[in-house]
């Protein structure tokens, strides 16, 4: 019996990634001026969270895009939350770093990478989850090579497109 409730015990320990298709799970972080954002607080807009970490250079690497991207598409009803998951070490690095940067999306933080882990167990860096207008997960995207944003950018699109119509 013992042996059963540790075995249930560490099945809800561990997270399920995020499928296309399903509904993406809800969180509320912090963003960086102590206010709270929640992702189901932005249903009926296109959403794409994005995880990174000041660390992580393909997280940068991609980052100009994401800001294009929002200035692209903001008005049409798409939003990007980019999750911070520096720890204690590297977090007082965030803030600094989105301003000399000029990004202005949204920028939450993940410290203990509870919402991470949730999204993706393996805690990849860059991790993006396109969530369409009803808070469903629409694609993932593992990692960051120059030219995927350009498949983020159809997918994107495609979602604005087909859900004004």
């Amino acid at each position: 019996m013992k042996f059963i409730a540790q075995l249930l015990l560490a099945s809800t320990l561990f997270a399920a990634p995020a499928f296309a298709g399903e509904k993406a799970s809800d969180f509320s972080l912090r963003d960086l001026a102590g206010e709270t954002v929640t992702l189901s607080e932005l249903k009926g807009k296109v959403v794409y969270v994005d995880f990174w970490a000041t660390w992580c250079g393909p997280c940068k690497d991609e980052m100009p895009h994401l800001q294009k991207m929002a200035e692209d598409f903001g008005e049409q009803g798409f939003e990007v939350v980019a999750i911070s998951t520096d720890d204690a070490r590297t977090q007082a690095q965030v803030k600094p770093f989105i301003r000399r940067m000029g990004y202005s999306f949204k920028v939450v933080k993940d410290p203990n990478s509870e919402v991470l882990v949730a999204y993706n167990p393996s805690k990849t860096l860059p991790f993006g989850v396109l969530v369409d207008r009803e808070g469903n997960v629409s694609a993932t995207h593992a990692g960051y090579n120059e030219g995927d944003e350009k498949k983020l950018r159809e997918e994107i699109e495609g979602l604005l497109a087909a859900e004004t119509e």
